[in-house]
């Protein structure tokens, strides 16, 4: 006979080593600084080991990558203060709260199913997102520092529609690259948008997030301790590197991860007595 119950009960996530989630928050946020994003990166490592139940993972994410975030946003604005367009961020920054804050308040009240299905079509869409950046080969040089008129208009809607998105676990990098080449951006002068931007959406979806006690408490702790240190040492000491191969794996990572989700999915679905 089937049954098919509200939701099964979950697995109990591992106990990973404090010196594990350090490593997590410094490997993701070291990525991040670099353009690959965290999200992607983490929410794999999480399903992988099984360090945290499937519908924690969202705000797992948010809660523990806003403190590393904001020091990324920080240190970008410094550096490259000189590429920063003024309207532009603000108002793009601002959107992408607004949709964060808003897209949050629906999805703590998610069941797991739910979320685990959004969760798979949301790393598909990152994947597709990440592999559009690479077959582009986007330039660091070529283009406008800033948006105006109707190109305004469509990156602030599109800040939004990416902001809402964080709260699945879709990073806000790779979409936000995306949309600003297509609009004419120089790319370089995307990085001060997008740092800031994740400064702002991470806070606002992890304030509901944690009110709702929709995240993992230990494993925030080790990433947002292990990810200041990943931001420091990418921004300060290593700069840049050839990333190309390593995000073609993460690409295949998050496809495969989305393909487990979903297969977790259908078992938290229905039971078979």
């Amino acid at each position: 006979m089937t049954t098919s119950p509200a939701a099964a009960p979950a697995s109990p996530a591992r106990r990973i080593p404090m010196a594990g989630l350090l490593g997590v928050g410094f490997g993701a946020n070291f990525f991040d600084t670099l353009g690959i994003g965290s999200f992607a990166t983490t929410t794999a490592v999480l399903r992988l080991f099984r360090m945290v139940n499937d519908e924690d993972i969202p705000g797992t994410l948010n809660v523990g990558h806003a403190i590393p975030t904001i020091s990324e946003a920080i240190i970008f604005i410094i550096l490259l203060g000189g590429l920063i367009d003024v309207p532009t961020i603000v108002s793009m920054v601002l959107a992408g709260g607004v949709g964060a804050w808003f897209g949050t308040g629906i999805v703590v009240r998610w069941p797991r199913r739910t979320i685990q299905r959004a969760m798979a079509v949301a790393l598909i869409v990152t994947a597709a997102f990440m592999a559009v950046r690479m077959l582009l080969n986007l330039s660091l040089t070529e283009g406008t520092k800033g948006l105006t008129g109707l190109s305004l208009v469509i990156g602030v809607v599109a800040s939004v529609v990416i902001g809402s998105l964080t709260s699945l676990g879709i990073g806000n990098y790779a979409p936000t690259m995306a949309v600003t080449f297509m609009l004419g951006m120089n790319q370089k002068a995307v990085f001060p948008i997008m740092a800031a931007s994740a400064s702002l959406i991470l806070p606002a979806a992890a304030v509901r997030f944690y009110r709702a006690g929709r995240f993992d408490r230990r494993t925030v702790v080790g990433m947002a301790i292990g990810g200041v240190p990943g931001v420091f040492v990418a921004a300060f000491l290593v700069k840049s590197l050839d990333l190309n191969t390593v995000k073609w794996i993460v690409v295949g990572v998050l496809l495969y991860t989305s393909a487990t989700l979903w297969m977790a999915s259908r078992e938290t679905g229905s039971t078979t007595a």
